[in-house]
C-alpha cells in the first residue's frame, strides 16, 4: 500500500528563495477581489443551488446513504470555512459570497411572503406556489424545495438537507504506489466516474420528463449527480487534501464537467480557478495552491504547453474585463507561497471540444511548478499578478496535446503521421467512418486479408421467428408506452442522445417491421459506427484499438461480429485451430452501468427482458470487424451490451459494445473477455 506522507513544515523556511516583489502600485480604486472564474462555465446562481430530485427508478429502491468505493470513509464534506470549498456552497463573510447574493435575497423574500401561511407537516412544509419554475432554498444547508404533484394543481415541498463537515485541509503527498495500489485507486476512480456518470444521465433524462411540472428550466444533470453523490459521502479524497498526484487520476484523463473535477477531488472548485488551503486553515497561516485551470479565459495568459504565463485573480467587471488592480490575496497569494516553498500544482487545461457531452472539455495534464511571480501592467492598463509554470519532467504527454494531435489526425493523417499507415480503411467502405490500420513496429499486415464483416452471420433458422408486423406503429417516433417500450419493460434503453442509461440483459431495439422512423431514440446499435477507429500494432498487446474522437461514457462504439457456429460445430471449428470468441465467456458488465447501488441499498440490477445462457461460438477466423482486434483487460473501458432488432431469437443476441467511461482519442480500447471454462478452453484474441 502507498504512503500517505504528511506535508513538510511550512512554519520552516526554504534554504533559499530568491523572489522579490517590487513596490504594487497603489490603486485608486479599492480592487475588487473575487475568484478567478472561468469563462467558458456557463453556471447560474440556481444552477450552482439545483437540489437533486432524483425519483427512484425502481419500486423495490429506497434512497439512503451508501459506502464509498475507497478502502477507508471517505467523508462528503464543503470545506464551509474559505473560499477553496470543492462544493458550490460558500458560507457568508467570505470573498465568493457574492456568487449566492441573489439567491439569499429571493429565499429572504420568500420567507417574508409566506411566513405566516404555510402549512407544515413535521418537518416538511407544503407552499402553495403557482409558478413552479421557482426555485427557492430558505437555507442552503438545511432546506430546499422540489415540486410534487397533486391533484387540482402542482405545489412545491421543502424538505430537509443534511449538513456536512468542513473539507479536510491537512495536506499530504501520496508516495511509494505499489502496481496493485495503482489498480485499487485507478479502480476506485473508475467506478466512481462511472457512477457519477449514470446518475448525471439518468437525471437529465428524469428532467426532460418532468418539464411539464418545471417547464423553461435546463437540465443540469452534472450538477444533481455532483450533488447525490455528496450527500452519500461518495465524493473522494475529502479526509486528506493531496499535494501533487492524485491517485487513481491519470495524466490525459478527460473530464466534461468542473463537478466532476470536484467529486474526484482533482481541483476543488466549483468555477473558481485556483483550489488552494485558505490561510485560516493552514499550518502556517498562509494560503497554499493545490492545483489550477487553464482555459485563456484571461487576457494575460499564456498557454505554451510545458511553460504557462499564469494570471492570478480578481479585479474583473461582470464582462470578465480587467477593472481595477488586482491583490496580493487569496488565491493569488497561495500561488506565491507555493512558489515559495516549492510546492507543485496541479494543471488542468480547459477549452471547447467537438464531441463533449457539455461542448467543452477539461484534461490534466499533470504537475507544474511556480518558478517565478511578478507584478505587471496588463493589456488593460491594470496591475496583474503573473505566474511562470513550468511542466515538471519525466511525466506522460499531455493529454490536451493528444487532443490535438488527434484532431490533426482526423483532418490530415498524413501531415501528422507521415509512415507507419498501411491502409485508411479496412472496411472498405462498408462502414460509415474509414477504420484506419497503422503499424509503425513491423511488417504485419493480417487485418488487411480478412474479410471485413459489417454485422453477424446466424444461422437461417434465427430467423424464422421473425413474425410480419411484430413492431411498433409509431410513425412520427417511438413514445414511452409502445410496443417496442413494453418489451423493454416500459422505458427505452437510451436517451435521446443515444447513450446508454442502464445496462440490461437484453435490449430489444425497433426492427425493419416497426413503422418509427430511422431517426427513432430506439435505433441505436443497428446504424454502425459513428467514431473513427484506427486498428493499431502495439508491442504490448500485439493489435488493439483506439478512437481518433473523444467517447463519451454511454456511447455506442461497434458490434462484436462474426460467423455464429452452434456447440457441434464450435467443437469441429477448434479441432482445425481456427479462432473463436465465446459470448457465454463475457461477464456482465452491463451491470455496472447504471448500477446505483452506492446510493440505494436495495438496488437490484435488471433481470428483466432475460435471455439463457449464450449456448453459441463466433468463428472470426476468417471474418471479422474492427471489434475482434481490441485487447483484452480485467479493467476494460468498453462493455458487451445484448442486444435484438432484425430476430426475435434471445438465444442469438447481437454483441454491441459501449462505453464504460469517457476514452480520450488514441487511448486503448479494451474489453474483458472473460476466462476460459472446459468448452471453451484456451482464451484466444484476435492478432
Amino acid at each position: 500500500m502507498g504512503s500517505l506522507v504528511p506535508f513538510q513544515d511550512l512554519n520552516l523556511q526554504p534554504e533559499s528563495n530568491n523572489f522579490t516583489f517590487s513596490p504594487t502600485p497603489t490603486p485608486r480604486i479599492i480592487p475588487k477581489i473575487e475568484p478567478k472564474l472561468e469563462p467558458l462555465d456557463e453556471y447560474t446562481q440556481a444552477d450552482l443551488q439545483t437540489t437533486p430530485f432524483f425519483s427512484n427508478p425502481s419500486p423495490n429502491f429506497n434512497s439512503s446513504s451508501g459506502s464509498a468505493f475507497t478502502r477507508t470513509p471517505r467523508s462528503a464534506t464543503p470545506d464551509s470555512q474559505s473560499p477553496t470549498s470543492m462544493i458550490p456552497e460558500i458560507p457568508p463573510g467570505c470573498d465568493e459570497t457574492n456568487v449566492y447574493s441573489e439567491y439569499n435575497r429571493i429565499s429572504e423574500l420568500f420567507k417574508e411572503a409566506f411566513a405566516n401561511g404555510t402549512p407544515r407537516f413535521g418537518d416538511v412544509e407544503v407552499v402553495q406556489h403557482q409558478d413552479s419554475r421557482a426555485e427557492v432554498v430558505e437555507d442552503p444547508d438545511s432546506r430546499a424545495i422540489v415540486p410534487v404533484n397533486t391533484d387540482t394543481q402542482v405545489s412545491e415541498m421543502v424538505v430537509a438537507r443534511r449538513k456536512y463537515q468542513p473539507r479536510s485541509s491537512e495536506l499530504v503527498r501520496v508516495t511509494d504506489l505499489r502496481p496493485e495500489d495503482q489498480r485499487y485507486f485507478r479502480d476506485a476512480v473508475r467506478k466512481t466516474r462511472m457512477l457519477y456518470d449514470s446518475l448525471r444521465i439518468l437525471t437529465v433524462v428524469e428532467d426532460y420528463n418532468n418539464q411539464h411540472l418545471i417547464p423553461h428550466r435546463r437540465p443540469r444533470g452534472d450538477l444533481r449527480a455532483c450533488q447525490i453523490l455528496r450527500e452519500h459521502g461518495l465524493w473522494m479524497n475529502r479526509d486528506k487534501r493531496i499535494v501533487g498526484a492524485i491517485p487513481g487520476v491519470f495524466i490525459g484523463d478527460v473530464f466534461f464537467f468542473r463537478m466532476e473535477l470536484c467529486v474526484v477531488g482533482l481541483h476543488g472548485q466549483a468555477q473558481a480557478g485556483i483550489d488552494y488551503v485558505p490561510a485560516s486553515q493552514s499550518s502556517n497561516r498562509e494560503p497554499i495552491a493545490t492545483s489550477v485551470i487553464v482555459s485563456g479565459g484571461y487576457e494575460d495568459d499564456q498557454d505554451g504547453g510545458d511553460v504557462i504565463i499564469y494570471t492570478g485573480h480578481g479585479g474583473q467587471d461582470k464582462h470578465s474585463r480587467q477593472c481595477v488592480h488586482q491583490k496580493l490575496e487569496c488565491g493569488n497569494l497561495a500561488l506565491e507561497r507555493s512558489m515559495h516553498y516549492g510546492i507543485e500544482v496541479r494543471v488542468i487545461r480547459g477549452f471547447k471540444y467537438e464531441g463533449s457531452a457539455s461542448g467543452k472539455v477539461y484534461v490534466y495534464d499533470g504537475l507544474y511548478r511556480i518558478v517565478e511571480c511578478w507584478f505587471d501592467i496588463g493589456k488593460s492598463g491594470f496591475g496583474v499578478y503573473k505566474y511562470k509554470l513550468v511542466r515538471i519532467e519525466n511525466q506522460e504527454e499531455m493529454g490536451s496535446a493528444i487532443l490535438r494531435f488527434a484532431q490533426n489526425l482526423r483532418l490530415r493523417p498524413l501531415v501528422a503521421r507521415p509512415t507507419g499507415y498501411v491502409t485508411f480503411d479496412i472496411s472498405r467502405k462498408r462502414e460509415n467512418v474509414p477504420v484506419f490500420l497503422f503499424n509503425d513496429i513491423d511488417d504485419n499486415h493480417d487485418p488487411v486479408y480478412f474479410d471485413y464483416l459489417l454485422k453477424t452471420v446466424y444461422p437461417p433458422y434465427v430467423y424464422q421467428s421473425v413474425v410480419s408486423g411484430n413492431g411498433c406503429e409509431c410513425i412520427d417516433g417511438c413514445a414511452d408506452n409502445c410496443f417496442c417500450a413494453m418489451r423493454n419493460g416500459g422505458q427505452f434503453a437510451y436517451d435521446y442522445n443515444g447513450i446508454l442509461l442502464r445496462g440490461k440483459p437484453l435490449v430489444f431495439e425497433c426492427g425493419p417491421h416497426c413503422q418509427c422512423p430511422p431517426t427513432c431514440r430506439n435505433r441505436v446499435s443497428q446504424k454502425g459506427l459513428r467514431n473513427r477507429f484506427e486498428v493499431f500494432r502495439s508491442r504490448e498487446t500485439g493489435w488493439g484499438v483506439r478512437s481518433l474522437d473523444l467517447i463519451q461514457a454511454g456511447s455506442f462504439i461497434c458490434e462484436f461480429t462474426g460467423v455464429v457456429l452452434t456447440r457441434e460445430q464450435a467443437q469441429i471449428f477448434t479441432m482445425n485451430g481456427d479462432s473463436l470468441v465465446y459470448p457465454s465467456r463475457f461477464p456482465d458488465r452491463w451491470a455496472e452501468w447504471g448500477d446505483l447501488s452506492q446510493i440505494y441499498p436495495n438496488y437490484v440490477r435488471p433481470a428483466y427482458p432475460s435471455i439463457p445462457p449464450l449456448d453459441f461460438a463466433m468463428d472470426v477466423s476468417r471474418m471479422r470487424n474492427v471489434a475482434c482486434y481490441i485487447s483484452h483487460s480485467s479493467s476494460p473501458n468498453v462493455l458487451v451490451q445484448p442486444v435484438l432488432y432484425d430476430h426475435s431469437h434471445v438465444s442469438f443476441p447481437h454483441l454491441m459494445l459501449f462505453a464504460m467511461e469517457n476514452i480520450p482519442p488514441l487511448k486503448e480500447i479494451s474489453i474483458d473477455y472473460g476466462v476460459a471454462d472446459e468448452w471453451t478452453g484456451k482464451l484466444s484474441i484476435c492478432d
